[in-house]
């Protein structure tokens, strides 16, 4: 579409729209909503209210130019530079993983099942990326000290962005989730985890604007032989960590459900389940020492 001819905002949104349509199917206007509003701030609002509002060449060329990079195969929220997640919008880059829905569902439980206590509580993210759960975990409970943990430096400099920008107090440093120290007095009353979970015999099946973009050192496992190394080596420093009581909550691959419950409960943690996502896959496990 020529650049001098003009256009309103909702035509060249319909027009973005069949563009991407073509390599993203049904995922075409969400993106394009996307595109449309953190590049230009064109909102639902403003493409119901305003979109018969002609579009500037040098909006469209921005649009255009953000859409080649979709095409090309780039995760969208790579080329804004941000994904939304419980109801925040946390800042991301090709060193961390994009926030997903289902994570979601771990905030919630966990806020679920503190919501109601009163008195101070202190809980650990293992593996915190983006800081997106240590970030809404210190956003949604009232009394709450969190510390976060990543091996890499990269993700920690984006963590620490994310949680500035949003008010949020969390303690982040540099450890390896492999290599845990036991302190020497329990110190969290939870921990929660979504380390790295997918066997590399798993990538074949994978999204391809997964595997080119996102860090497969959060994403994989070492070797498809054990699939619960990052969980075994988290349940086992945190039978040291936590308190009488504490908690242990992690994201799982849905593979493994009833086997990472087996290996909580060889450990010798209390009421270890698996729970399902909001589309009825186990991808949670919490226990309990």
């Amino acid at each position: 579409m020529s650049s001098s001819q003009e256009i309103s905002v909702k035509q060249f949104f319909d027009a973005t729209v069949a563009r991407l349509s073509s390599a993203l199917g049904t995922e075409a206007a969400p993106v394009a909503r996307i595109l449309f509003e953190d590049i230009a701030g064109y909102n639902r609002n403003y493409l119901f209210i305003n979109g018969d509002r002609s579009i500037t060449d040098f909006t469209r060329d921005k649009i255009n130019a953000a859409a080649d990079r979709v095409l090309s195969g780039e995760p969208v929220q790579y080329v804004v530079g941000s994904a939304r997640f419980m109801g925040y919008d946390f800042k991301v880059t090709p060193a961390v993983l994009i926030p997903r829905p289902e994570t979601e569902g771990l905030i919630d439980m966990i806020t679920d099942d503190y919501s109601g206590v009163s008195r101070h509580l202190t809980c650990l993210d293992v593996g915190t990326g983006s800081g997106c759960i240590a970030i809404s975990l210190a956003l949604a409970l009232k009394d709450v000290s969190v510390a976060a943990i990543d091996i890499s430096r990269e993700a920690l400099e984006v963590a620490q962005e994310n949680a500035l920008r949003l008010s949020a107090r969390v303690d982040f440093s540099q450890k390896d989730a492999l290599h845990l120290s036991a302190p020497a007095t329990p110190l969290y009353d939870f921990i929660v985890s979504n380390p790295p979970y997918i066997c590399p015999r798993e990538a074949k099946d994978m999204d391809s604007r997964v595997l080119s973009y996102e860090p497969h050192g959060a994403l994989f496992v070492e070797s498809d032989a054990d699939p619960l190394l990052f969980y075994r080596a988290i349940a086992t420093y945190a039978l040291k960590a936590l308190r009488d009581g504490g908690r242990l909550y992690f994201e799982i691959n849905a593979d493994y459900p009833q086997q990472t419950v087996d290996m909580l409960k060889g450990l010798g943690y209390a009421d270890a389940e698996a729970l399902r996502d909001y589309r009825g896959l186990y991808r949670y496990v919490k226990a309990c020492i």
